[in-house]
Formats: structure tokens, C-alpha cells, sequence
């Protein structure tokens, strides 16, 4: 069994455990619905066939397998970023990472609203559409611009860090890893400790990752054995623009961005990052598939350690290209059923607001809803359009993800090479990283 497992690439079983959980889900929904259902007991407890799998099974699965990427986040982030920042010996250089990865988050976000709002205004999605719904969205309020930067420096870090709170995260770590660096032989000794530290958890990481065709498999059978077809078929036109944009944006509009500031080939970021993506889609959050992310920009796309460390969080804090395109195309979208007719400067407040609460609402549960609460406020537009959309977002979401990590590891690899950080050798192998994402659960290797 273990031979003819290791003859498949990690890229292979993942997408596998995909296409498998996809078939069951649909499968499911199919073979089990109202009058095909049937009960029975265990241990005097009434089960149904169907919730028993995917409610009791799928489920309680799917949620351990995120539990267990999402575990990994904080220590990751905090002792990676100590690790990068320690070292460094020019202080002027945390500035430039920092400046240059803002800038291009930045830069992305925007073109991705503007892209997705001029696809939309071309195909009209919500034009003669006739769509009641019962479902009731209130909107959340967003925090103040002042609000996030206080809040961006933590008063206790350790409750920070329980709470997953990543800004505050990459504040604390970044002032941690200064002062070791300008504290000598302790800071010294110190940060040998933490690179012993961070080489564990990147092993945990590749333990995970060689779990995760199972993990896939029951997140896409609980998904599609409980999405609804027909709301997909009535929100067609718009789901399909939507998902039409994410590619557009993450194939054109990254690859034009790589080629021009860092020379490197597309193809190569694109075929490197399969298995990253296809974390992002099944989990549906960047900051769970950060560990992936991470471990793909270091090992497969040779991003030095102190910048991947410090771009790659902050990315998916506030990196939300994905976001940006799902606001563009609702907020045309919202407009268009509810016959409201947008000036071009209703239009430029919609890019200016999305793009300014990328990062204003950075870190905040629901993110992506209140962003385009925001935006559809600004101009005056029905929040409770929302609720037409809620049905098919999570499928979206999928893609959104996955879209911004490969924007994260885009904008990593052009800072990285601007800095001097980037090994091109690693870049440019196709097996880089293969070896090191490959475990043997039969036969440990104490040496690593």
C-alpha cells in the first residue's frame, strides 16, 4: 500500500480526494433526499442515513482537518517572523518589505474591483432579474480606520495570540525579532532556539499536508451534498461572471504583474503552487492554508525566509483581491435587480471604498459581507441585496481563496527578488520542494 501511494504526487492524491468527495456529495443528495432517507439506531439513538454522514461523519471530520491547519497558524507566524526579523541586519529593510508589500496588495486589490465591475457592467448579470428571497442579512458595523491601527498593537499578546488576532500577531513578533537582534550573544542563542522551533512545526506542516486527501474528500462531500442546485441555476448568470473574473484576474492580471516587476515565468509560479490552491479551495479561509503557503514559498518557489514570513501573513490578513472581485460584480449585480441606475462616481467610490477596507476591516469575522455592506452603503444601494447572493457565496469563496493565496505568493516572489531574497535556482526546478513535503509514517528519519 505504501508503494503504490508514494508512485502519486501529493498533487494528485489531493485532487483525487476533491473529484471523489465532489462525486459522493452529489451522490448523496441524489440517493438520500426526502423520501429516499431511511433511520436506524445505535445504541437506542435514531439516526438518519443522511445526517448520520453528513452531519455526523463528513462533518466532524472536515471540521478536525480545518481545526488542525488552523492550529498551526499562530505558532507558525509568530516564530517564523521572530526568525526573519532577528537576522536582519539592515532595520531600513523591514520599511521596504513592508512598504513594497502594502503597495502591491494594494495595487491588486484595486485592479481586481475595477476589473470585476467592468465585466459586470458588460454582461449585466442582474438585469431583468425578478428575485424575492426570504432571507433576512443585517449588516454589521465596520471599525474606523483609527480603530484598526490601535488596534493593531496588542496590550496583552498573549491574549492576542489565543484569539488569532494576525495583525497584532505580526506587531508583536516583528518588535520581538528587532530586539533579539540588538541584544547580542543572548539574541544569538535565542534565535538558534526559534529556528530549531520553526524547523518542527514546518515538519508538522508536511505531516498535515500528506493527510490532506482525506481531509478534501469529506469537506467536498459535506459541501455538495448540501448545496442547493436550483439556487445555483437561479444565480447563474452571476455565478459564473463572478468565477469567470476570479480566473481572469488570477491568470492575466498575476502573470502580466510577475513577468513585468520580477521577470520570472507564470507558468512556473502557477504550477508550483497546485498544491496550496487546491488547500484554499477545499478550506475556504487563507489564514487555515497558511501553513501551506508558507511551505510552498520557501521550499517550491525559493522565498527567503524573512520575507515570506512577514508577506505571506500579512497577505492573508489583508490581501482580498478574491473579495474585491465578489464586491465588484455584487454591487452591479444588487444594482441591476433593484433597477438603480450608478454614476461613474458612484462607480470610483465603489473602487476607492472596497479597496481602502481590504485592509480597513483587516482581521474581521465575516469579512467579506461587511466589506460589501460598506460598499454598497457608500452608494446608497439596499443592504439587504446581500441576501440574494448568500446561497451560492460559499462555492465562491472556494475560489476566492485560492485566487488570494496565489496573489500572496505572487506579490512574495516580487519582493523577494527586488530584495535580493529569492533563490531563482529553486524557482525555476519543477521537483523543488518534493522531497521535503513527502513523509514516511513507517520509517522516521531522526536526522529530519
Amino acid at each position: 500500500m505504501s508503494s503504490s501511494a508514494h508512485k502519486l504526487s501529493l498533487t494528485a492524491r489531493i485532487f483525487i480526494g476533491m473529484a471523489a468527495g465532489i462525486l459522493t456529495g452529489v451522490l448523496l443528495q441524489v440517493l438520500f433526499d426526502d423520501s429516499g432517507d431511511f433511520a436506524f439506531s445505535i445504541f437506542g439513538f435514531e439516526f438518519s442515513t443522511y445526517n448520520f454522514l453528513v452531519e455526523g461523519i463528513f462533518s466532524t471530520l472536515g471540521q478536525i482537518f480545518i481545526a488542525s491547519l488552523k492550529m498551526l497558524v499562530v505558532p507558525l507566524v509568530f516564530v517564523s517572523l521572530i526568525c526573519g526579523t532577528s537576522t536582519l541586519t539592515d532595520p531600513s529593510k523591514l520599511g521596504r518589505l513592508g512598504a513594497k508589500s502594502v503597495g502591491l496588495y494594494i495595487v491588486t486589490t484595486a485592479i481586481a474591483i475595477t476589473l470585476a465591475m467592468s465585466m459586470a457592467l458588460l454582461f449585466s448579470p442582474g438585469e431583468g432579474a425578478n428575485m424575492m428571497t426570504e432571507v433576512v442579512y443585517e449588516a454589521k458595523e465596520a471599525p474606523s480606520l483609527s480603530d484598526v491601527i490601535v488596534n493593531m498593537f496588542p496590550s496583552n499578546p498573549i491574549n492576542s495570540m489565543a484569539q488569532g488576532n494576525m495583525l497584532q500577531i505580526i506587531v508583536f513578533a516583528v518588535l520581538f525579532g528587532i530586539a533579539m537582534a540588538m541584544t547580542g550573544d543572548a539574541g544569538k542563542r535565542l534565535t538558534a532556539i526559534f529556528e530549531d522551533i520553526n524547523t518542527v512545526i514546518m515538519r508538522l506542516v508536511t505531516i498535515i499536508m500528506n493527510l490532506a486527501p482525506y481531509g478534501v474528500f469529506v469537506l467536498m462531500a459535506k459541501l455538495f451534498a448540501t448545496v442547493g442546485g436550483d439556487t445555483i441555476f437561479k444565480l447563474a448568470k452571476y455565478f459564473f461572471l463572478v468565477f469567470a473574473v476570479l480566473i481572469i484576474h488570477g491568470l492575466v492580471t498575476y502573470s502580466a504583474l510577475l513577468k513585468l516587476l520580477s521577470g520570472l515565468s507564470p507558468v512556473m509560479l502557477f504550477r508550483k503552487m497546485r498544491d496550496a490552491a487546491l488547500f484554499a479551495f477545499s478550506t475556504s479561509s487563507s489564514s487555515a492554508t497558511l501553513p501551506v503557503t508558507m511551505e510552498t514559498a520557501r521550499n517550491k518557489l525559493g522565498v527567503g525566509k524573512s520575507v515570506s514570513s512577514f508577506t505571506l501573513p500579512l497577505g492573508a490578513t489583508i490581501n482580498m483581491d478574491g473579495t474585491a472581485i465578489m464586491q465588484g460584480v455584487a454591487t452591479v449585480f444588487i444594482a441591476q435587480v433593484y433597477a438603480v441606475d450608478l454614476t461613474m462616481s458612484d462607480y470610483l467610490m465603489v473602487i476607492l471604498t472596497a479597496t481602502l477596507a481590504s485592509i480597513g476591516t483587516a482581521g474581521v469575522p465575516g469579512v467579506g459581507l461587511i466589506m460589501l455592506a460598506m460598499v454598497l452603503q457608500q452608494v446608497n444601494l439596499p443592504v439587504e441585496g446581500i441576501a440574494l447572493i448568500i446561497g451560492v457565496d460559499r462555492l465562491l469563496d472556494m475560489t476566492r481563496t485560492a485566487v488570494n493565496i496565489t496573489g500572496d505568493c505572487m506579490v512574495s516572489c516580487i519582493v523577494a527578488k527586488s530584495e535580493g531574497e529569492l533563490d531563482a535556482s529553486v524557482f525555476n526546478d519543477p521537483k523543488a520542494g518534493l522531497k521535503e513535503e513527502d513523509v514516511d509514517f513507517q520509517h522516521f528519519d531522526k536526522n529530519g
